[in-house]
């Protein structure tokens, strides 16, 4: 992904632009002076699915937690 960084004063002049950059994939920052405040990213860009088995949950992980882990192991 491509990032551009973009001072706060220029954002009403270039708003048009920025968007369509985003559009084809590009990230926004915008800067106060040179401290980042804020991220332009497009919403059509998240994929559901895209990293399938990244995350797991033990078959456990619905069951109660047991006593030990209320009282712990006095």
């Amino acid at each position: 992904m491509v990032t551009k960084m973009v001072d706060i004063r220029s954002i009403k002049s270039e708003l048009k632009e920025m968007i369509t950059l985003v559009e084809e994939g590009t990230e926004i920052i915008f800067l106060d002076d040179d401290t980042p405040v804020a991220r332009l990213v497009s919403l059509r860009q998240r994929t559901a699915g895209l990293h399938p088995g990244a995350i797991t949950a033990s078959p456990s992980f619905d069951e109660p937690l047991p006593d030990e882990f209320w009282i712990g192991n006095a």
